[in-house]
């Protein structure tokens, strides 16, 4: 059933956290909320699990209206789950039990799931990769084994809606890629409404269906990962999804000319707000850079990082001093203070 969030408005002694926030969840979508820190997502999270109530507006799961500025339905009453950043699993039940514990307590489980407890306990930890741990206790767990039962947990009476707050936060690099194949693939399985906050734009963009970009308590943008990364529709959305560099110039139609530059960049994908302040969003690594006088963007390199796959440059733009960056994988070497043309 689809999640719908109507003009919800979330007023903290005159600091809105959200204003006026609008946003429906189809059947089985993945939502990804991203967005810095403070920027209400996880204040949104907690409106959907029934933790507060909105100043204003309205959220309904299916025909169900859950939560208007004069009524809020509890979180045991709603039929969701929640995954914590901090894993919230019962510290004296093993993993079977923390598996077992919403099947046997939930009113909202389905009579068929009750019934083969044991059947579904086991299919899930299978499904997490857990099996021959099922005796073990959360303590003598590593972090991304506590998570997945974490995961199995939530997944177990197959709620209408499953809320996931940052969870892989605590876990180091080469596991949260591991977590995130995981938590994708649980998804295609099981099909759950999934929503996801999270302020790391490849979690978002790896497993989302839709992103919602959040800032200062509005979204700035929601589509696909490929719309979000390729199209910004904000200069907020463009610097913080991809990094991109705002260059300066004019527009002519579709076709963009940098500033100090006689260049033609096509801008026929590129959004009206960027048109009309005279820049063009283009990411780090879609610039190409050329010694020599080639017709493009003049800048000076001030800064080389080498990144093992790829070289980072910070460079200044000759027409108006900004700082532009980089990611350069070609052969040629190049050390700061080199004069450069930068081409689309």
């Amino acid at each position: 059933m689809s999640t719908e969030i109507r003009n919800i408005v979330m007023d903290f002694n005159g600091f809105k956290a959200l204003n006026d926030i609008s946003l429906k969840i189809q059947d089985g979508e993945f939502i990804a909320i991203l967005g810095p820190s403070g920027c209400g997502k996880t204040t949104l999270l907690r409106l959907l699990a029934g933790f507060n109530h909105p100043t204003s507006g309205e959220i309904s799961i299916g025909e169900q209206v859950v939560a208007n500025r004069d009524y809020v339905l509890p979180p045991n009453e709603r039929f969701i789950s929640m995954v914590f950043q901090s894993y919230a699993l019962w510290p004296h039940m093993s993993v079977r039990k923390n598996v077992e514990f919403p099947i046997k307590n939930s009113k909202f489980v389905s009579p068929e799931i009750r019934s083969n407890c044991d059947r579904r306990v086991w299919e899930l930890i299978e499904m997490v990769g857990l099996t021959g741990m099922e005796k073990r206790l959360p303590a003598q767990l590593s972090g991304g084994q506590r998570q997945r039962v974490a995961l199995a947990r939530a997944l177990a009476v197959n709620p209408d809606l499953l809320l996931m707050d940052e969870p892989l936060s605590n876990l180091d690099t080469e596991l949260r890629v591991e977590m995130r194949r995981e938590i994708k693939e649980l998804h295609q399985k099981t099909k759950v409404t999934v929503v996801y906050v999270t302020h790391d734009q490849s979690e978002a963009l790896a497993l989302a269906d839709r992103i919602v970009v959040m800032n200062h308590g509005q979204i700035e943008q929601v589509g696909t990962p490929q719309e979000i990364y390729g199209r910004p529709a904000t200069p907020f959305v463009a610097k913080f999804v991809g990094r991109s560099n705002l260059i300066a110039g004019t527009w002519s139609g579709d076709l963009f000319t940098p500033a100090g530059s006689s260049a033609c960049w096509d801008g026929s994908q590129v959004a009206p707000v960027f048109r009309e302040s005279g820049h063009y969003p283009v990411k780090p690594e879609h610039l190409q850079v050329k010694r020599g006088s080639q017709d493009g963007v003049r800048a000076s390199i001030y800064e080389i990082e080498y990144q093992g796959a790829e070289v980072r440059m910070m460079l200044r733009n000759h027409a108006d001093n900004e700082v532009l960056e980089v990611r350069y994988r070609g052969v040629e070497v190049f050390q700061a203070g080199d004069e450069v043309t930068l081409t689309l």
